[in-house]
């Protein structure tokens, strides 16, 4: 196994966000790409990710797909070191290790041992949302942190005519609507309400996604799971699933 990558800030940048919610990971490697599917140690959030094939200017690798674990931690430490025009390498070598070279100015070459990851394969899960909104991604990482000031929590609300987030604190309250404009667009099964509260802790965490892509698609339905979404055409995709926040009456 031989990859390389032109664009390092695409698996770096991925792999730091990442990692701020999952600690280790199993990547699988075949002819379409790296992919990634991780549940954080609380069972709450679970990141899924593809880095396509097509972002590398070397890309070899056998017929058997590959299967790597990697703490994700370590990992981070060693792509922040990447520069922007560095060409970054990924390889597989002797002693069950990943090899990872930077060749710039300078050519640097780091290694991390494979992780033996105990728990059974993670498989993305079957879920059906009656909504879907897509906006820019700077509207909802706005919201999301207008809201951080006031509660731990934030309320998602949606309709045929707008999408609403709110928060309540011990003496603070915050309000943010969303209406279908240029840049953001709405589809709902039914002409009804759909409300869902979701952890702040885990969102802010969540959309620094932003930094992959313009534009973030979110989906949910009453009480239950919400995904987020950011994808760049050609190149990555990133998502996000949260399980609902249940409080008692």
């Amino acid at each position: 196994m031989k990859l390389t990558v032109a664009e390092p800030a695409l698996l770096k940048d991925s792999i730091s966000i990442i990692s701020d919610l999952v600690n280790e990971g199993q990547f699988e490697i075949n002819k379409e790409g790296i992919s990634l599917i991780a549940m954080d140690p609380a069972n709450v959030g679970m990141v899924l990710f593809k880095l396509l094939a097509s972002c590398f200017v070397e890309y070899q690798i056998g017929e058997t797909p590959i299967k790597l674990a990697i703490n994700l931690n370590n990992l981070k430490q060693i792509l922040r070191r990447a520069k922007a025009t560095d060409m970054l390498t990924l390889e597989l070598i002797e002693d069950n290790r990943l090899k990872i070279t930077l060749k710039g100015a300078s050519i640097r070459t780091f290694s991390l041992p494979i992780i033996d990851v105990e728990d059974s394969e993670q498989k993305a899960p079957m879920l059906k949302f009656p909504v879907t909104i897509k906006t820019t991604a700077a509207r909802l990482s706005d919201a999301i942190e207008d809201v951080d000031i006031v509660a731990d929590s934030v309320l998602f609300e949606a309709d045929e005519e707008s999408f609403k987030l709110s928060a309540k604190g011990d003496l603070s309250n915050v309000n943010i609507e969303l209406k279908p404009d240029d840049n953001t667009e709405f589809h709902l099964d039914e002409k009804q309400k759909y409300k869902a509260k979701y952890s702040i802790e885990y969102l802010k965490k969540m959309i620094a996604g932003s930094k992959l892509a313009n534009e973030v698609t979110i989906q949910f339905n009453t009480d239950y799971p919400l995904k987020l979404e950011y994808r760049t055409i050609d190149k990555l995709m990133l998502a996000f699933v949260l399980a609902p926040r249940v409080e008692n009456e």
